[in-house]
């Protein structure tokens, strides 16, 4: 899959954290991740291949989740990057998740800062979205780098609600 765009850089360095590209390594506590989303763990076998299709993609489109790690503790906290999810390659979707344990502390902002620098710098103009209605908190980190509300609509699992930014 080719595109206008650059590659987004797959290491990025904040303040507090350190963002990078998926290792196979990785699949333990991805599955712890997905675990907290109150659904059944995958298995491991399922995690591993999961952070694999994660790296292919990216070498495939471009654009990456990347993990996300503290800087001091050297411990991995979730991922954010960027997606095609629901929308498209040109106009991708930001995305995170981080572990329940770091919630509050500013990391899912100072990493989705950091994402959407590393977007701007592929020449991507416009990012996208998508949360459900009942997540504040995703709310707040996309208001604070800058999303506001584009529309919602409703389907078997409720209210998605899309948020639009401009590079």
């Amino acid at each position: 899959m080719t595109n206008r765009f650059s590659s987004m850089n797959f290491e990025i360095i904040t303040e507090r954290l350190y963002l990078s590209m998926w290792e196979e390594s990785d699949a333990s506590w991805y599955r712890e991740l997905v675990g907290e989303r109150g659904f059944a763990k995958p298995t491991l076998d399922a995690a591993h291949e999961k952070v694999i299709s994660f790296r292919d993609r990216a070498l495939e489109s471009g654009i990456s989740l990347l993990t996300i790690r503290r800087k001091d503790e050297g411990d991995f906290i979730g991922y954010c990057g960027l997606i095609i999810g629901r929308s498209t390659l040109e106009e991708p979707e930001i995305a995170y998740e981080l572990f329940q344990r770091v919630h509050g502390n500013g990391y899912a902002t100072e990493a989705a800062s950091a994402i959407l620098e590393a977007a701007a710098a592929t020449g991507r103009r416009r990012l996208w979205s998508t949360v459900r209605a009942w997540n504040i908190a995703s709310f707040r980190v996309l208001e604070k780098i800058g999303f506001i509300r584009h529309h919602s609509i409703s389907d078997e699992n409720g209210e998605l609600v899309w948020n639009i930014h401009d590079l």
